[in-house]
């Protein structure tokens, strides 16, 4: 353990019949960006309320730093958290507010001075100093929450649903003001959140919890584009599955043979044998959606679906459409690089020819039925990414 700083060791935590985490390990570094992702009831928060010491765990320890902290009291390890509401001091001005911490441990006037000073100035609000959080925005509380937690340099800052309370545009400012404190304090923080945008966004690796366990601990990139299990990959963005046995191998290549559909050429990366099960998954931006077939390629070998088109929405940045080829919809996104110059417009009710290329699917090693309310399946089912 000496080589990692936050370390939870088999941590298990129940209330009454319900295992809110159940046997967690996993490791973090220090000054890392780390998040906890998942949908609600998963046990993320659990997790964070352990390490602040708000809740005890039943089972399992928690080291920081080679320390041992699983009994230490709150205010005995140097661990402070952002909640969502802010919970700033409605009677004390933004400068007293994150003063606050350093006066109760009776630090010396000129190093509070000084201290507040530069965190004022590193959330760029030192002409607010003498206001009370009644006169300031969301985000402008959100940043003095941030500044009066990091103003006596905590171990670690716990961030639990930071961006929740605020609108779309402020939540994006934010997440660029973050990343940027971050990098200015060099601190480990432990983000809590089930907006797969926000953890993508901010964090240098991702634990995507699933009724009280970790399904998957990786950078985003990896969980995105290689994920472990069906939950995984449905939860973080939208994807299609396609389930079926392996009718032939070819080198590193296979053919599926998928019920209610036609085959599927996908890169073999699981080294599967022909007659076991595959369950695969095509994110729909790797899908093209064209009212031609794709020119042939040589020793290409494209998957190249005729289907028709059920549904279009258009969502400026790109076009989603939901297609039926067999028995099975299709899910696939269409970028707009230019408003339509040169190209003829696919709408409802064309036939149009779905395609992806071999190696844009991904083997999934785990599928679970219970996954099905996250997997689309018409546009009204369609998975938004977060999970209730």
């Amino acid at each position: 353990m000496a080589s990692d700083f936050l370390v939870f060791d088999h941590v298990t935590k129940r209330f009454g019949s319900l295992t809110a985490v159940d046997g967690v390990s996993f490791s973090i570094q220090k000054g890392e960006f780390f998040s906890l992702l998942g949908p609600s009831g998963c046990g993320k928060t659990t997790l964070l309320r352990m390490l602040g010491g708000f809740e005890h765990p039943d089972s399992g320890r928690i080291w920081l730093d080679g320390k041992d902290i699983t009994d230490a009291t709150p205010n005995n390890r140097r661990v402070h958290t952002v909640f969502q509401n802010y919970a700033l001091f409605p009677t004390m001005t933004i400068w007293d507010n994150i003063a606050f911490s350093l006066r109760i441990a009776k630090r010396p006037k000129a190093e509070i001075e000084e201290s507040v000073d530069a965190m004022l100035e590193m959330i760029r609000m030192g002409d607010h100093a003498w206001k009370y959080p009644s006169q300031l925005s969301g985000g402008q509380k959100q940043r003095v929450a941030i500044a009066r937690a990091l103003v006596d340099r905590p171990q670690v800052l716990l961030l639990d649903e930071p961006l929740a309370a605020l609108d779309l545009k402020l939540r994006q400012h934010m997440l660029l003001e973050l990343d940027t404190i971050h990098d200015q304090v060099g601190i480990t923080f432990m983000y809590v959140t089930h907006d797969q945008g926000e953890a993508m966004s901010l964090s240098d690796r991702i634990a995507v919890m699933n009724r009280g366990r970790v399904e998957q601990l990786d950078t985003p990139a990896k969980i995105y584009e290689a994920p472990v299990s069906s939950f995984v990959a449905a939860f973080i963005g939208d994807t299609n599955f396609f389930e079926g046995t392996i009718a032939a191998t070819d080198g590193d290549y296979c053919t599926i043979q998928v019920p209610g559909f036609a085959a599927i050429c996908a890169y073999n990366d699981k080294k599967l044998d022909i007659g076991q099960k595959v369950h695969l998954s095509v994110r729909p931006e790797k899908i093209r959606v064209t009212l031609t077939p794709p020119p042939p390629e040589k020793g290409a070998r494209i998957n190249v679906f005729q289907s028709l088109v059920t549904d279009v929405i258009y969502q400026g940045v790109y076009t989603k459409y939901w297609l039926k080829s067999g028995d099975r919809s299709v899910s696939a996104l269409k970028p707009h690089s230019r408003f339509l110059l040169d190209q003829e417009a696919i709408t409802w009710n064309d036939k149009a020819y779905c395609w992806w290329h071999p190696d844009d699917g991904y083997m999934v090693e785990k599928f679970s039925e219970l996954d099905e309310s996250l997997i689309q399946t018409t546009p009204s089912a369609a998975p938004k990414g977060a999970a209730s």
